[in-house]
């Protein structure tokens, strides 16, 4: 929820099949994130960090066209700086309960 709500915020005027669509990438991008990328200590190695990066770049470049270029790549950047702070590898992270 927390990568759909850095995508929409502030508030960008989505119809309710470019919300889904939003949705739909967000998920994508977590679960492929959780699943190939973040691994331990990804955040140490800089070929780990532009893996994830370029993740990051690919998966929302599926986002509605209404993202414009300059919008698109500020997105990138503001999630991938999430997931930094976030997500410290093999399944941890600052939403995990312990």
């Amino acid at each position: 929820m927390a990568i759909f709500d850095l995508l929409t915020k502030p508030e960008i005027k989505l119809t309710s099949t470019e919300e889904r669509e939003v949705k739909k990438v967000a998920k994508q991008l977590l679960e492929t994130l959780k699943r190939e990328k973040l691994v331990l200590d990804w955040r140490k190695r800089q070929a780990t960090r532009a893996a994830v990066r370029f993740t990051v770049e690919t998966v929302l470049d599926e986002l509605p066209r209404i993202y414009t270029p300059e919008l698109y790549q500020q997105k990138c950047e503001v999630v991938y700086q999430h997931v930094f702070d976030s997500y410290s590898g093999q399944g941890k992270s600052l939403y995990a309960v312990n």
